[in-house]
């Protein structure tokens, strides 16, 4: 199942030159992350392997999937990969995705992020320090992420101070190769993409995609890597059937939640009996409000593969959001018990089981957010089903608790700090939650009091900001964008 949750980002004019990097936030733009369990794993089993030829631990690096059709990608501090949804559909073949993953993760272990931050003092570098703690709230309504968006000329600022020297660039091509190397794959697919859009070269800067805006690209680098990958023993491997597979099927399914139903049906029209082709059919039904093609279309992909839990999340959600609920219940449950460790996938069936009010129902939902929050603690959506659910067990204390921990995690300090304190009254001294509620009415008194501090020193205190389509009232206020 997508999700996605909407985030709002500054954008930043850039006033002055190198040596006094000033800001000012100017009018902000929407934008979202998605959230979807099948995409999401994909893509790890695509970058997982690049990250431990590089030298890193892929438990240390994020990967976010960016509600956009541009064609983009990019990394910020605290290792955090960046990739829009343009990209991922753009991208031909498995191994032409993976080489960009590769050559943004070749940004992270070259260090060009923190040496462009330290080294030359301008924009870029107080807009990546902005990303790193100003707006990292933000995204701890998704799972606990710790870095804001900065792609996007239009979305997210001006594109030219954040990009990288051809210097960088040369170098980070090289580290993908190596990656891909290593892990006994070829960097053709790198070459490819780049061939793909040589022609941005010679466009002028206004032109170009933005991924080529904030990656300059140049003939030289491209003759460069293909000397590379002549030499390499790997130059001639192929991506493997599974693999392309599972790249049609990631792409099927962006197109088809993203993408308008007439394109996609368009795309993939009714005689193509793939199974990317029905997968994509199947979304593109179901937001068309064509239920009966749409659960048609999933049948069969489910005839296909019984075993498949995606298949299975998918019928269910278009069942539940088409307002069958009861009937979304089995293959929810199907679901689950085929990825038992999803934690989107518990979520999912503890919002549905929440939903029939039944009370037996309601305990499982809560035992199942609970299961899931131990997954991602700072997943503020599951703290809000949670504190429902437990209102509606008459656990008004324990549903203070929850909405304590829901505001903490998205920054909304205020509301944090009273309904820890609020939970505190209410429940039994020196049980966990009742300690917890403790930690965070400390916690959010000290950061309120310093962000008080600091406004009376004329520090600027951070961005207001809407977050959630699942919550419309729900408010991100960011922490300092400067200590």
């Amino acid at each position: 199942m997508i999700r996605s949750r909407v985030i709002i980002t500054a954008l930043l004019r850039l006033l002055g030159g190198f040596a006094v990097a000033a800001m000012l936030f100017a009018q902000s733009q929407a934008q979202s992350l998605l959230r979807d369990t099948e995409i999401e794993e994909t893509l790890r089993e695509f970058t997982d392997p690049l990250l431990r030829a590089g030298g890193l631990n892929p438990a240390s690096v994020d990967i976010y999937i960016v509600n956009d059709p541009e064609l983009n990608a990019f990394v910020t501090r605290g290792q955090n990969i960046f990739l829009h949804s343009g990209l991922i559909m753009r991208a031909e073949t498995p191994n032409e995705l993976k080489g960009v993953i590769a050559h943004e993760a070749g940004h992270i272990v070259g260090g060009h992020i923190v040496r462009s931050d330290y080294g030359n003092r301008s924009a870029y570098g107080a807009m990546l320090l902005a990303a790193g703690v100003g707006l990292a709230a933000i995204l701890a309504g998704e799972g606990g992420a710790g870095a804001a968006i900065l792609g996007g000329a239009t979305q997210f600022g001006a594109v030219e101070a954040l990009a990288h020297s051809r210097v960088d660039e040369s170098a980070a091509d090289q580290y993908a190769i190596q990656f891909l190397e290593m892990t006994g794959q070829s960097g053709q697919g790198l070459i490819d993409f780049f061939d793909n859009y040589r022609a941005q070269e010679v466009l002028s800067q206004a032109r170009r995609y933005e991924y080529f805006r904030s990656h300059p690209l140049s003939a030289d680098r491209i003759d460069k890597m293909r000397e590379r990958v002549a030499e390499s023993e790997y130059a001639d491997a192929v991506d493997p059937p599974e693999d392309l597979h599972r790249h049609e099927m990631m792409k099927a399914k962006l197109r088809g939640f993203l993408d308008a139903p007439q394109l996609v049906f368009n795309r993939y029209p009714l005689d193509d009996m793939t199974q990317p082709a029905r997968y994509a059919r199947a979304v593109a039904h179901f937001r068309a409000a064509d239920l009966r093609n749409a659960i048609r279309e999933v049948d069969t992909l489910i005839d296909d593969e019984p075993d498949n839990p995606y298949f299975h999340e998918l019928k269910a959600q278009i069942l539940h959001e088409s307002g069958q609920r009861e009937l979304a219940l089995p293959p929810a449950e199907r679901a689950l018990a085929l990825k038992p460790d999803a934690m989107l996938l518990k979520v999912a069936l503890a919002r549905s089981l929440f939903e029939t009010r039944d009370p037996e129902k309601v305990e499982r939902s809560v035992e199942l957010l609970k299961s899931a929050l131990r997954q991602e603690p700072s997943y503020s959506y599951a703290w809000y089903l949670l504190s429902l659910a437990y209102a509606e067990q008459d656990e008004d204390g324990l549903a203070k608790y929850a909405s304590a921990e829901r505001f903490y995690a998205i920054g909304e300090l205020d509301q944090a700090y009273s309904f820890a304190g609020r939970a505190k009254e209410d429940l039994e001294e020196g049980i966990p939650q009742w300690r917890r509620a403790a930690d965070i009415v400390v916690v959010a008194e000290a950061q309120l009091d310093k962000r008080r501090r600091d406004q009376r020193r004329g520090k600027p205190f951070g961005l207001s900001v809407t977050s959630g389509q699942d919550d419309p009232h729900e408010h991100v206020r960011t922490r300092p964008v400067w200590p």
